[in-house]
Parts: structure tokens; sequence; C-alpha cells
């Protein structure tokens, strides 16, 4: 991927800015008949035109239930890890997902990949919602929406040799690539991620953390997906090696035309890499809007605080710029306070703030400006404040 190029850091491969400014959060789902199975897989293989929504999030729930008892074992409440977020993956961008530690970034991506069953919501793909597929659609569905995994010496079997982790997809679907033609494959894709082809036959402790998190890209492209799921995909590795990563990243999304929703806690990985920026807190989206909306123009006061947090390496913008300290520690996820969420920590909490519960939609003091403060933040008091975003 090449570097930025400009002060507002947009990088080559991305949709220009007119474009990415008139996406909205979420679009009119528009449902695709399909009752046969065939019927359903031949609507999840046709191709979507670049700059249209090819993932659409509606109301997404995920509680996981707390019981009491030994014997008799019943629920005495939930932990609400995800509560009703809504958002678009349009085909060919890369929508980022950040948030503290327990915000819910990880638990979207197990739903996103039914891994885990939503407690209520949709997931539309191409029209249909994935939460209620199973067997071969749902199948069909996991081929062509892989993920990226966060640890990359966890996430590779160390008895499996390199050939035999990127080739075991073909084993689920054999469709993709015939037995015969497999071992050239894997070699194409190793070429592809910037692995030398003759370390098929190696293991992963033979690799550094840079390469097999390479690997790991290259067994999610094996079987040719459009949307991929990258959890914290350089958390775990060097510096050096993250900028690597990212930049092939980059590569493979013009070179494939990956959807890629990319989530992370490191804000400048998120700008370089993201369209569109979505911040979570506690299970519920604060704030979304593309890259220069969220860094340069942020209305939510948890977003104004995870921003002024981040190191500026321009001496005279760290002095300008107010250093905001949050008071108090993030409640738990099974007994989240009243109305907004983030009140218990916010300068701005008024009375209004425990009883209404604020809607992920343009506020209402920037509705009809054109302004890049006017995109969506669930705030009752939402404005401005230059905190020097991410450069």
């Amino acid at each position: 991927m090449a570097e930025s190029t400009s002060e507002s850091g947009k990088k080559s491969g991305k949709k220009d800015e007119a474009v990415a400014a008139a996406t909205p959060n979420v679009t009119e789902v528009v449902h695709t008949d399909a009752s046969t199975t065939a019927e359903v897989e031949a609507v999840l293989d046709a191709p979507v035109e670049r700059g249209e929504p090819i993932l659409q999030v509606r109301n997404l729930v995920k509680h996981f239930p707390l019981t009491q008892g030994i014997l008799f074992r019943r629920q005495v409440g939930a932990v609400k890890a995800v509560d009703g977020i809504s958002f678009d993956l349009y085909q060919g961008e890369t929508l980022g997902i950040v948030g503290e530690s327990g915000c819910g970034k990880s638990t979207v991506a197990k739903l996103l990949m039914t891994l885990e069953t939503a407690t209520s919501g949709e997931v539309f793909y191409k029209g249909q919602d994935i939460t209620k597929l199973s067997g071969r659609a749902l199948k069909a569905v996991r081929r062509n929406i892989q993920m990226v995994f966060q640890d990359p010496y966890t996430s590779l079997n160390p008895r499996m040799t390199v050939g035999d982790i990127i080739g075991e997809p073909y084993e689920i679907h054999p469709e993709v690539a015939p037995k015969g033609d497999r071992r050239r494959k894997v070699q194409e894709l190793l070429d592809v991620v910037g692995l030398n082809p003759e370390y098929i036959n190696r293991y992963p402790h033979q690799f550094s953390g840079g390469q097999r998190q390479r690997i790991g890209i290259a067994r999610g492209l094996a079987l040719n997906p459009e949307i991929i799921i990258c959890d914290e995909p350089v958390s775990a590795l060097d510096v050096s090696v993250q900028a690597q990563v990212i930049n092939l990243m980059g590569k493979l999304q013009d070179e494939f035309n990956l959807s890629y929703l990319f989530i992370a806690h490191d804000l400048s990985i998120v700008r370089h890499i993201s369209d569109r920026v979505g911040v979570m807190y506690l299970g519920k989206m604060a704030e979304i809007g593309t890259d220069t909306e969220i860094y340069e123009h942020p209305t939510h006061p948890y977003t104004q605080a995870l921003l002024s947090a981040v190191p500026v390496p321009d001496p005279d913008a760290r002095e300008r710029r107010e250093r905001i300290i949050l008071t108090g520690d993030v409640p738990s996820p099974a007994n989240p306070p009243s109305g907004c969420r983030f009140r218990t920590r916010c300068w701005k909490a008024e009375d209004r703030c425990a009883e209404e519960v604020p809607l992920l939609a343009i506020p209402e003091v920037f509705a009809g400006k054109k302004t890049p403060a006017a995109h969506e933040s669930a705030c009752h008091f939402a404005e401005e404040k230059d905190v020097v975003g991410v450069a």
C-alpha cells in the first residue's frame, strides 16, 4: 500500500473524498428473493459493484446469560456485550472499529462470522440474513467472509506445516481447488503475501511473528473471499512489522477488491488503513463517519477523549491541545448505566443523559449543514472540539 500523500492521510486505492462523504452509515436493505438453498447460494455468489453495501448490520445484540445455582441453574442477569449496533460495510472499503478493551469489538467480529449466535438483530450479506441461514447456504457465506485473527502465535496449529494450514480451507470447500492443484495454489498464496513458496513444508515455530501473520492472511485469502474481518491483526506485532503487514493488507485490498472490517485499539493504524471509522463504547456505537470526520471533527465526548490521549510528534501541537482525562472506571456490561452509557464518565452529563438513550444520528446542531461535523454521533450535547487528530 502506498504511503500517505497528503496531510489528511488519504491512501491510494481509497474512495475519493466526495464519494466517502456521501457514504451513509446505514442504507435501506434490499431483500433478495431466494427460497431454495440453490437460489440462496446463487445470490451469495453474485458480484457486488464497488461502492455498494455488501454487509448490512441492523440492531445486532449479543447478551451472554449469567446463571446461578448448581443443580437448578437459573439466569440472574446478562452481560450485554453488544447491545444494538447498526452499520453498513461497502464493497472495496475498509471500516475501522475502535474502542477500549471490553467494548464488544471482538464479539461483533464473531457474530459476523457466525462463530457466536446473535441474541437478536440481523446481518444481511447481499440481501440475505445470515443469522437465519444453515447448512450449505451458511457454508457459502463462510466461504466469502473470512477472518484474520489477533494472535499469530496461537492461531496457527504448531503440528501442521504451512502448506497444510493454508490449504486446510480447501478440505472444507474442495470446489475452490481440486486436490491435485492445491499445492500450487498454496505456493501462489505464499508468494502473494511476500513469503518464499519454498517455505511450504516448514512449521509455524520456524517463522517470526510478522511472517506468521502473513501466513494467517494467506489462509484468509485461500477461498477468494469478498470480506475479511481483521480482529486486531497487528496488535501482537512489533511496530516495524505492523507497518509491513498493514501495507500488505492495503496492497491486497486493491488487488483483490476486498472489503475489510478492521478492529483495533490503535487509532493511528486505524486511520492509516480505514475509509470510515466507528467508535464503540460498552456495546454501543458512539460515533461513526469518514476518517477525516472522526479524527479531525469528532463530536462525541468519548471520541474526543480517545483522540486527546494519542501521542502527537509535534511539540507545538502538544502544547496547544487540551488533554481530556476521564474519571472513573468503565461500568460493567452486566449492569450498564441507564440512558447514555458514557454518562458516568462524561463531563457534559446532565439529567437528560440518565433518562434518554441518545440515538446514533446527525446531531440537531449540525443538521442540514455542509460541515464534516455533520456525521452520526450518539450524544445529546454533541459539539466539535479541537483535540489535534492523529496525523
